[in-house]
This record gives C-alpha cells, structure tokens and sequence, in this order.
C-alpha cells in the first residue's frame, strides 16, 4: 500500500490583538489598505485564462447584532444578521433598528451591540516565489496561513507592526 508523502510544508501564524478593532471602518480601512498598497509586494499572476491581482479578497463577512430591551432594561429579544459586504451589512442593521413591528412584537427598543459585532475577511496573495498564502482578518486577530516561506512571515509581521490598530 502507497504511504501518502509530504512534499511541502506550510505553515500558520497568528497575532492576537491586543484589543479588539474599533468599528467596521477601522477594520476595512485596514484590509483595504493591504489590497491596495501591497506592503508585501505580491505579484499578479494567470491562472486558468484569468490574469490574478497581487492581493484580492476571496472571502468577507460582517455580522451585526440587535439588542432589545424592556423598561427595566431586560433583554426581550436579540436579532443577530450577517451579509457579504459592507453597505448591506449596515444597510440591513439600520433597517432592523427602524423597523417598529419588530420592536412591538419583542416587547422592546432596540439598540446596537457594537462590541459584539463581527468582521471577518480573507485576502489572497501571490509571492514573487510563486507561493500563495492567505489573510485572514478579524476583529480580534490576523491570521497568515498557508505559507512556507519565513521570509512571507517575517514581511508580514514587519508590516503589522506598523499598524497601529494590530498591536
């Protein structure tokens, strides 16, 4: 019986943030800032007769959470939603906040659960070695996963030290 036998070795590393990312801005201003300034110097590359960015998301998700609560400040009912982008994210927030039969059926004001929200988004990208590894951003931490080579961690976290928001 053929044994299965590794040919590369990849690797994962994680930073834990010291507190988690403000708000939805901060957090995409961050991921945005990656895909449009390249601070590790990816490469585009084709790839089945498409032409590849250096860095391109491959994956996003924003979850929201209502809160209501009575006149004694009681939790009646919580609404948790989660969307693919940004603008439906809080588009569909504000409209469950607005929305007055939602609030009479709890029995209860809705509010916002800001700290509780949650952003994820995973960004792709393509090392001068030929190398692909992956991003993946939260509000908690910054996942770099699929990599081989030292030389893609160490740029990394040489670019995240730079960032405030990723201390």
């Amino acid at each position: 019986m053929a044994d299965f036998t590794p040919n590369t070795t990849t690797k994962s590393a994680i930073r834990k943030l010291a507190a988690p990312l403000a708000d939805v801005t901060a957090f995409d201003t961050i991921v945005q800032g990656v895909i449009t300034n390249n601070p590790f110097q990816c490469v585009g590359y084709p790839f089945a007769g498409v032409n590849h960015p250096p860095v391109e998301r491959t994956r996003q998700g924003y979850t929201a959470k209502i809160v209501y609560q009575d006149a004694d400040a009681k939790t009646v009912g919580i609404v948790t939603v989660r969307a693919l982008t940004i603008p439906a994210f809080t588009s569909v927030a504000n409209h469950i906040l607005a929305d007055a039969a939602i609030a009479t059926a709890l029995g209860g004001t809705p509010y916002r659960d800001f700290e509780n929200e949650k952003y994820t988004s995973t960004l792709k990208c393509h090392d001068t070695n030929g190398e692909d590894y992956y991003l993946n951003f939260s509000r908690e931490q910054v996942t770099l996963t699929s990599f081989s080579d030292e030389a893609i961690r160490s740029r990394v976290e040489t670019w995240a030290d730079t960032v405030a928001a990723l201390a």
